[in-house]
């Protein structure tokens, strides 16, 4: 039996319809399939799986702007009222559906300091966090690379994600501890997931350099990551977040799945 709870992007494989991937998945031995809305939930249920981290809800404040995607979301005071606006319902919808947690971001600095966007996202998410607290959810913010992928990006360093779960102190906010991208900013994968695992909620896959397949053409050795993951006594999801490039991506996916399987 793995150690390890598998789940994989929705977003990944946007050319198979839904249904066709929960009977993929079921076949491969997945459990979870993830960054789909609450209302997928139903077909997913239909087959045994669940969803390891929901999506994000997106809305436009009262100037038109659309938030809630990486690029705009907690940093900014102007966005607050928006996103408190359509992550409430969105919340209460996921643990109506038996989800646990919802993705969120920080935004992009757009010339805003570091110690300043994280105020901000705390104060934001402040008003979040009691509903969370009330319906059994966690709030995870994704770290992403800011040199490649999305330029910008404000929580692109473990540090900082990890220094905004201390100044929130909950145990209903945590951190997406995205292997790919924080390969790229920072590297010592391992040794940061033995010494601060305890803010890291979720896990994301992905092949390094490029986002592709997690086999032996890229530089991370993931059965030895995950096996760090396990050892933490972490009983959530990792999520394969990479791009297939052969002709079969569901060939790749349970390749992935058996590198991942320990």
């Amino acid at each position: 039996m793995s150690r390890i709870h598998h789940s994989f992007c929705r977003w990944c494989y946007q050319g198979i319809p839904l249904e066709n991937l929960c009977i993929a998945a079921k076949e491969i031995g997945i459990s979870s399939i993830e960054l789909v809305m609450p209302e997928d939930l139903t077909l997913l249920k239909k087959y045994g799986l669940t969803c390891a981290m929901i999506s994000f809800p997106l809305g436009k404040t009262p100037d038109g702007i659309e938030v809630g995607r990486l690029e705009k979301a907690f940093n900014r005071l102007e966005h607050h009222d928006t996103l408190v606006a359509i992550y409430e319902p969105h919340m209460r919808a996921a643990a109506a559906a038996g989800a646990k947690q919802v993705i969120c971001f920080s935004g992009n600095r757009d010339g805003l300091s570091d110690v300043q966007g994280m105020e901000n996202c705390a104060t934001g998410l402040r008003r979040l966090l009691p509903l969370a607290r009330e319906l059994g959810l966690t709030i995870c913010m994704e770290l992403l690379n800011s040199k490649i992928d999305h330029p910008d990006y404000q929580c692109d360093h473990s540090a900082w994600g990890i220094s905004l779960c201390d100044m929130l102190e909950s145990e209903n906010f945590g951190l997406l501890f995205d292997i790919y991208h924080m390969q790229i900013m920072e590297g010592d994968v391992i040794r940061t997931i033995r010494t601060h695992h305890r803010y890291f909620t979720h896990y994301h896959t992905g092949g390094c350099p490029g986002r592709n397949e997690i086999d032996e053409t890229q530089e991370l050795n993931y059965p030895a990551i995950v096996r760090a993951i396990a050892d933490t006594g972490y009983t959530g999801y990792v999520g394969q977040e990479f791009i297939p490039l052969g002709d079969d991506p569901l060939a790749s996916l349970r390749r992935g799945v058996e590198i991942c399987t320990i």
